[in-house]
């Protein structure tokens, strides 16, 4: 009698397939990817996928982006990339919830700002007037795992990432958790950062709110989830009650009102948009010189590409080397560090 050993990629298929829900997004059933490939032995697809993400050049640049606050010195406030890691995380609460896909869930959470620019949305609105189509973070998004960075990631990942944005809705169930998840996110921690930021405080926050989430991020956190869970269970759309999605919106307004079109919030949001600006003018030129005979679109989209990549620092840097006054000699060798370390007798 012959025993047909199965490897990890399988148990795993096999397991989704057992214990998932009918409505899950089984690996075993992606729609693939756009050059096919061997399959892997541990992994499924999107484990696979979520680890492409995550090794990837884009993904580390999140570090140094703005969330809502630019360059904080405050080593507390969020960045893109732990705003990023708070949406995987409560995007995965709510997936092993609901038995769907943990893995495809995370790895449409972990690429879904991919495409972010520096300086948050000012940097997006900025990039959006310059480009002739626009300019939308969530295609950015796709155009980084697809071309930029050629991830060849499944159907079903490149459509969460692209379908994340508020007036989209992804085709998987996944997807729909990732996009609510990032909503609920930045909600919370956006509230927290305001208050660090001394442009809202505790008080602050609307009585009707308090008093239906509470005004703890723990817990209005916690029932935010469970009200997701309790009205989505077993059901093709991931939905909140009637009572707490209207709250929610209400909760949301006031941030926007109160927090992201604070003008303390927003002081510095026309110098950062005009670095971009700048800086976007003076790579076109460059490239326009350089290539006379290259299509105006693919120009402007290369130029696009490039800037839209830049860390918030990154950008600092570029702007002061194509825009400030260099001095004569470049750089500080430090040569009086290493003359003090022949005087200390280093050796």
């Amino acid at each position: 009698m012959s025993i047909i050993k199965k490897n990890t990629r399988e148990k795993t298929e096999e397991r989704e397939n057992l214990f998932l829900s009918p409505l899950a997004s089984k690996s075993s059933n992606t729609k693939g990817r756009k050059r096919q490939e061997e399959p892997c032995t541990l992994r499924t697809e999107y484990q696979r996928d979520r680890d492409r993400i995550l090794h990837s050049k884009a993904f580390r640049r999140l570090k140094h982006k703005t969330q809502v606050f630019f360059a904080p010195y405050d080593d507390h406030f969020r960045t893109r990339m732990t705003h990023t890691l708070e949406v995987s995380q409560i995007a995965r609460t709510l997936a092993r919830a609901l038995d769907l896909n943990e893995d495809l869930t995370e790895a449409i959470a972990l690429g879904h700002d991919l495409g972010h620019t520096p300086f948050g949305h000012s940097g997006e609105r900025v990039l959006n007037e310059l480009m002739p189509s626009g300019y939308r973070h969530n295609e950015q998004s796709v155009r980084v795992v697809e071309f930029i960075e050629d991830l060849n990631l499944t159907a079903e990942t490149i459509d969460g990432i692209l379908n994340h944005s508020y007036e989209c809705t992804p085709n998987t169930l996944e997807g729909q958790v990732v996009r609510i998840s990032d909503k609920i996110a930045y909600i919370n921690h956006d509230i927290q950062d305001a208050i660090r930021a001394n442009i809202i405080h505790n008080d602050d926050i609307p009585k009707e709110s308090a008093d239906y989430f509470s005004t703890s991020n723990r817990i209005r956190l916690t029932r935010l989830l469970n009200n997701i869970v309790e009205n989505s269970y077993g059901k093709d759309k991931i939905l909140m009650s009637e009572e707490c999605f209207e709250q929610f919106i209400k909760l949301r307004k006031w941030m926007f009102e109160n927090v992201y079109n604070n003008p303390q919030a927003k002081k510095a949001e026309d110098k950062a948009q005009n670095v971009i600006k700048q800086l976007f003018e003076f790579y076109y030129a460059e490239l326009r010189s350089m290539y006379k005979n290259s299509d105006e679109k693919e120009v402007m989209q290369t130029v696009c590409d490039y800037v839209s990549g830049m860390t918030d620092r990154y950008v600092l840097i570029k702007y002061e080397e194509n825009f400030m006054p260099s001095p004569l000699i470049q750089k500080n060798h430090d040569e009086f560090l290493y003359k003090l370390a022949r005087m200390n007798g280093l050796k």
